[in-house]
């Protein structure tokens, strides 16, 4: 069964974002869906994405606990704020734990979960999971930017 069209492709289809821009051939084009309280993405390593021999670099983890957690956060203020459509996000501060090697040969699954709002700012837990196991955790601040920062209209 197939995912469900996710948050980049519903709300910035022409984004061009390497980690989740829909619109970008290059990219991770990540797709993040809703289930539950949750953000959920599944994701399969290419052999580009190695670090060693069967196992995924750890800046392409790092970009998939980022973006995923970026777009947790815009889904969750949207939420908050009863608004139509996310606000555009950022990323202020994220950090990366690699608990162990993760492999390439399987469908990784990311997870993220807003665990607190203030203002424009969403706090953000992300897990990374290889086969039932987890490889990766972190956390991030994210920030609905204004009119006027150089990414205000990035999704649009």
């Amino acid at each position: 069964m197939a995912a469900p069209e996710g948050v980049q492709r519903t709300y910035a289809p022409s984004s061009i974002c390497y980690g989740c821009g829909p619109a970008n051939p290059h990219g991770l084009r990540i797709n993040s869906y809703k289930e539950g309280d949750e953000l959920v993405a599944f994701f399969r390593p290419e052999p580009h994405h190695h670090a060693f021999p069967g196992m995924v670099n750890g800046g392409i983890i790092g970009t998939l606990l980022d973006c995923h957690g970026n777009w947790a956060a815009a889904v969750g203020l949207m939420e908050a704020n009863d608004e139509p459509e996310p606000p555009c996000t950022v990323t202020a501060s994220y950090g990366v734990r690699l608990l162990r090697p993760t492999p390439m040969d399987t469908d990784l699954k990311v997870t993220a979960k807003v665990t607190k709002i203030e203002g424009r700012k969403a706090w953000v837990e992300m897990a990374l999971e290889a086969d039932g196991t987890r490889c990766a955790e972190g956390d991030g601040l994210f920030v609905a930017v204004k009119e006027g920062h150089p990414a205000y209209h990035r999704w649009s």
